[in-house]
């Protein structure tokens, strides 16, 4: 819905008209019964305020903070947890239950802080509302606040102010407006007051400032059209606050993980039950708490801490590769991402404008170097050109250099702007060249100047030097300065202007997307000190033509490959026009460089359409906010899991709806930010493969960390329902289970969050995310390492009792025997299928290495002192037990590994 459609604010209409851009400037005032030369008059104000509602952002309905918290309690394994938690209080183990819900807690309160950050990037709209506006009341122009506002006011805008409402522009002077936030163009765009076509599509509205907007040059007087929710900005806050966040992947499989973890705990509880009173003859009470036992076992307490831990570590990693994640379930998404959208501008591309090509009369030259550091060379046909050796070139980079009204600076070793990004291009060129700014405008210096205007679309400088010469230099559109040219040069001198050459090498530079300007000169006498039109309005001498643009970043195209072979699909979504975006999408990878969609052309398409031709298609220009959306949307209709980038509102929306949200940190506004779940410090898409990389590490540890804790607590369990079915005493009491469960979590399962990343983790295709994680291989794993676990464990305990050990003296010697089984069982874990018999399978993770000797240390205390002895039932064992325990759990390691290799083999 656009600013020109009719819209209920305060239970009143705003303004209706068919399209503002496309009405003149008469009909446009005559329509919102304004006048151009009295502007509104103060009770007029006063009643359309109270019909159309002050110009500000609503703010949208918010849950209380209690609402918020409570909320986060509805989840099944929250459900689960705290189940373990009544579990452990009936167990009089208050510790445990002490650190269940802490985790409970502390999970709630993470959630209801990512809930608040997300509403920030509703409040960061709001926040880019100009404050202050210069209209006109009762014929004089007064500064008032901003949301006083209303649609009929006359507006004057200059260069700095911010665009307060949406203004349909009546009186231009050179304008030009930073639009970025709306259309993602790296370039000023220029404005003018005529009438334009009802099928212009936002970004290509050049009569039209829209708020938010920024105005870099000129200045103008527009009449408002639309205020408050009813402008461009109004429309994407509201549909960034309709847009549907979706589950992460990791969540959707946790749930379903612990869904079926309940329902298995559940029957096999009910069984232990019922077959211990009815086949044993045991009593309720003490089935009762054997099947609390054997729930207690099987539940994974420690897992959602350790879920927690790693994708916190993957957090701390990533910020070390200038990735900051803001929400962190995103960690793990990231390495389920299937296709990347990206912005074009300082994402893929540098945002520095750098001249590629020049063209002379005869001569063509290819530059390089590339943004705004001025180092580089000309080069002709593969060889290195001296400029000093040739003239024709020397003059034309003098003429763009002394033609020119922006600055280069070096800050702290790199090389800022400040000016026009083309004219900084034009600098940089010069300097390449070997030509010093300072020193040339000491040697010509400007005498007079006709600055750039939309309506002539040229920039012309009048320059003496010290030696009695003066001459002209003009640059500007091609095809207007070829208008006034009726020489060119060469060899030196002047001779007729081939038209059609020019014209030709003018389509063939920009049918690469790239920008071009034609440089020409004038010899003018001496004496001669002002510059008019009629100076430059004929018999000009065409120098040559410089095109340039905004070059990708080598590294970004390293990472388009890598995401390539990594089975990502790359896809370029950006407002810049589509010659542009073709070409810097061939140069990179992403698509074939002659197919492109225009958002137009989404226009046509139902969602149904738009799902098969977004599959097809690599690129796509001159998109809106809406076009982003219902690409994002279309993608993930398909199955694909989706990471959007964008630093502008205008992507605002599509980055909130993508699986992963990724931000511009440095060009990005705060509501791009405040929209996603990552944001790159340093604006390079290089970082989004690197942080992919690591997703896909996170979740490797994450699967590793379950196919660790899922089989020891299977041990468990069949331990305690293989002694109910023998009519047996239990192996493992519930106390010392919990025992087990949390000392292991928080020293095993805990250290494979530090594994580092497989070998083959970017050259594999992206996990399905609709695989579950409780996959076939898992629960494979967990029953073939649990039914080891419980035939050395149960098999030693029987072993002892059989013996004539006591009952204490044999649980001591399960328990320990259960942990060094975790430990052997640790080793094993650190890779899925590859063998851990080598030195980096063994030693390649200092932390396993440190939490196996914490996890020693425990247990002899857990074994020989004598408050632990009294707490858990233990008693002190000998080192000929130790021996035996080592033997007999070092067995798990040994079939685990053969289990691979045979894994392995049927692979091949």
């Amino acid at each position: 819905m656009s600013a020109r459609e009719n819209i209920v604010v305060n239970n009143v209409d705003q303004p209706v008209t068919t399209d503002w851009h496309a009405l003149d400037n008469e009909a446009v005032l005559t329509q919102l019964n304004s006048s151009e030369k009295k502007g509104l008059s103060q009770s007029e104000v006063l009643t359309r305020q109270q019909n159309y509602g002050l110009n500000r952002l609503p703010a949208p309905p918010k849950k209380s903070l209690l609402q918020r918290f409570l909320l986060q309690f509805h989840n099944i394994l929250i459900y689960v947890l705290m189940a373990a938690g009544v579990t452990t209080a009936i167990l009089n183990h208050w510790i445990d239950t002490a650190v269940i819900a802490a985790v409970v807690i502390v999970n709630a309160i993470i959630g209801v802080v990512q809930e608040g950050k997300a509403e920030k990037a509703l409040d960061a709209i709001r926040n880019m509302l100009s404050h202050q506006a210069m209209v006109k009341r009762d014929g004089a122009f007064v500064t008032t606040p901003a949301e006083q506002l209303v649609p009929g006011d006359i507006v004057t805008l200059q260069s700095g102010d911010k665009i307060p409402a949406d203004i349909r522009l009546v009186n231009v002077h050179d304008l030009r407006v930073d639009e970025a936030i709306l259309t993602g163009e790296s370039l000023p765009n220029e404005k003018h007051d005529q009438a334009m076509s009802s099928s212009t599509v936002v970004a290509d509205r050049a009569n039209m400032a829209y708020s938010g907007t920024l105005v870099t040059y000129g200045h103008a007087v527009g009449v408002v059209v639309a205020t408050g929710e009813h402008t461009e900005i109004g429309r994407i806050n509201k549909m960034l606050s309709d847009v549907e966040t979706l589950e992460t992947p990791l969540i959707r499989e946790v749930d379903q993980l612990a869904k079926w973890l309940t329902f298995a705990v559940i029957i096999l509880a009910s069984f232990t039950f019922m077959f211990g009173v009815w086949v044993h003859d045991y009593s309720p009470a003490e089935m009762f708490l054997a099947a609390v036992g054997l729930a207690v076992a099987a539940i994974p307490e420690g897992l959602p801490a350790i879920m927690t831990i790693t994708l916190a570590i993957g957090v701390q990693q990533m910020a070390k590769r200038s990735a900051v994640i803001r929400r962190l379930p995103a960690v793990e998404t990231l390495g389920s991402v299937s296709i990347i959208c990206s912005d074009k501008t300082g994402t893929l591309t540098r945002n520095e404008m750098t001249v590629r090509n020049i063209q002379l009369p005869q001569q063509a030259f290819e530059v390089t170097g590339s943004g705004y550091d001025p180092h580089g060379s000309f080069q002709n046909e593969g060889q290195e050109v001296d400029c000093d050796q040739t003239p024709a070139l020397q003059e034309l980079v003098r003429a763009v250099l002394l033609c020119n009204d922006a600055t280069l600076i070096q800050k702290e070793g790199a090389w800022q702007l400040a000016g026009d990004p083309t004219e900084g291009a034009l600098i940089t060129l010069a300097m390449k060249a070997g030509l010093d700014p300072n020193f040339e405008k000491e040697e010509y210096p400007r005498t007079d100047i006709i600055p750039f205007e939309s309506e002539h679309r040229f920039m012309a400088t009048l320059h003496h030097d010290h030696k009695g010469h003066a001459v002209v230099y003009l640059k500007g559109a091609p095809e207007r300065v070829l208008e006034m040219c009726q020489w060119q040069r060469h060899e030196g001198c002047a001779q007729a202007i081939d038209q059609q050459y020019w014209l030709n090498k003018m389509q063939e530079m920009a049918a690469q997307g790239q920008r071009v300007l034609a440089i020409a000169s004038k010899a003018v006498p001496v004496e001669h000190i002002e510059l008019n039109f009629d100076d430059v309005g004929n018999d000009l001498c065409l120098l040559g033509l410089v095109a340039m643009i905004d070059p990708p970043r080598e590294e970004a195209t390293a990472a388009v490959k890598l995401c390539h072979t990594a089975g990502i699909r790359v896809k370029m979504i950006t407002g810049d026009h589509v010659e542009t975006a073709k070409s810097i999408g061939a140069q990179m990878g992403i698509g074939d460089g002659t197919k492109a969609l225009t958002g137009v052309e989404i226009e046509r398409l139902s969602d149904e359409q738009l799902q098969k031709v977004v599959l097809e298609t690599d690129v796509f220009a001159r998109t809106s906010p809406e076009h982003k959306l219902r690409l994002v949307t279309a993608l993930q209709a398909t199955g694909r899991v989706v990471a959007m980038t964008g630093d502008g509102v205008n992507d605002a929306p599509a980055l909130r709806r993508a699986d992963v949200g990724i931000a511009m940190g440095i060009n990005g506004t705060e509501v791009s930010k405040e929209a996603a779940e990552m944001v790159l410090a340093d604006d390079n898409f290089a970082t989004i493969a690197r942080a992919v990389e690591e997703g896909r590490t996170v979740y490797d540890n994450l699967k590793k960390a379950i196919l660790f804790i899922l089989p020891t607590n299977a041990g468990e369990a069949l331990s305690i329902l293989a002694a109910i079915l023998l009519g047996k005493m239990l192996p493992i009491t519930p106390v010392q289970i919990l025992w087990v469960n949390m000392i292991t979590a928080v020293t095993l399962a805990l250290a494979l969050a530090f594994e580092p990343a497989e070998k083959n983790v970017m050259s594999r295709p992206p996990r399905d995310p609709k695989a579950p994680l409780l996959s076939g291989f898992l629960v494979w794993r967990s029953l073939f390492v649990g039914l080891i676990l419980v035939t050395g464990t149960f098999g030693l305990f029987l072993w002892y009792r059989e013996a004539g050990a006591s009952l204490e003296y044999a649980r001591t010697i399960a328990v320990n025997t259960l942990v060094m089984f975790e430990i052997f069982y640790l080793f094993s874990t650190r890779y899925f299928l590859d063998s851990v018999v080598n030195k980096a399978g063994i030693f390649g993770n200092r932390i396993a290495l440190y939490a196996i000797g914490v996890l020693l240390v425990f247990q002899m205390l857990f074994t020989y002192t004598a408050p632990m002895q009294s707490l858990f039932s233990t008693t002190a064992i000998s080192l000929s037990d130790w021996a035996l325990i080592l033997l007999v759990s070092s067995s798990v390691f040994v079939i685990v590994e053969l289990e691979k290799l045979f894994l392995r083999s049927r692979q091949k």
